[in-house]
């Protein structure tokens, strides 16, 4: 694609429209966690492209924008790979979900901020208890898949393309 991407902004604006009516778990705006995650990423040293990979992160696995419309938009490839890679398919074995993730630059630091939203607390504090034990279980085996284990995460979590990101 040539001409201009969208802005992070822009991206934010189309990601808070098309989850606009939809809620979390508990009951909250959705667009909650797109903003956390956003300033996740941010906070980790993410550039626009993993912000705006942020944004869009759930958008194609929860059918709020389609694969059709991230295919189409004006974004570059790497924000597209990013969420595609992010995205968890029907059907799809977690080894191969954090494998695609691993092998797509970038993409480690969005889930790793995702994640961390997920498993916060505070956010799981407020739901059923066999719910709260499910989620807390495959939150820590996602991060184990990932090699996000203690406090440390691994180095290419980030973008290698972005030098402020070491």
């Amino acid at each position: 694609m040539t001409g201009r991407h969208l802005s992070v902004n822009e991206v934010e604006a189309i990601a808070r429209a098309a989850h606009a009516r939809q809620t979390d778990k508990a009951g909250r705006p959705y667009v909650e966690h797109l903003a956390a995650v956003a300033e996740g990423v941010r906070t980790r040293g993410g550039d626009d492209g993993q912000i705006a990979a942020a944004w869009l992160h759930d958008a194609v696995e929860d059918d709020a924008l389609s694969a059709q419309w991230l295919a189409d938009a004006a974004l570059p490839r790497e924000v597209k790979d990013i969420v595609l890679a992010v995205t968890k398919r029907p059907g799809e074995e977690l080894s191969s979900y954090t494998a695609r993730i691993l092998a797509t630059p970038g993409a480690l630091l969005v889930k790793e901020a995702d994640l961390a939203h997920n498993a916060d607390p505070a956010r799981l504090a407020v739901l059923d208890e066999p719910t709260r034990t499910r989620l807390t279980a495959k939150y820590a085996q996602v991060r184990g898949l990932l090699g996000l284990i203690g406090g440390e995460s691994p180095s290419d979590r980030k973008n290698p393309a972005n030098p402020e990101t070491h």
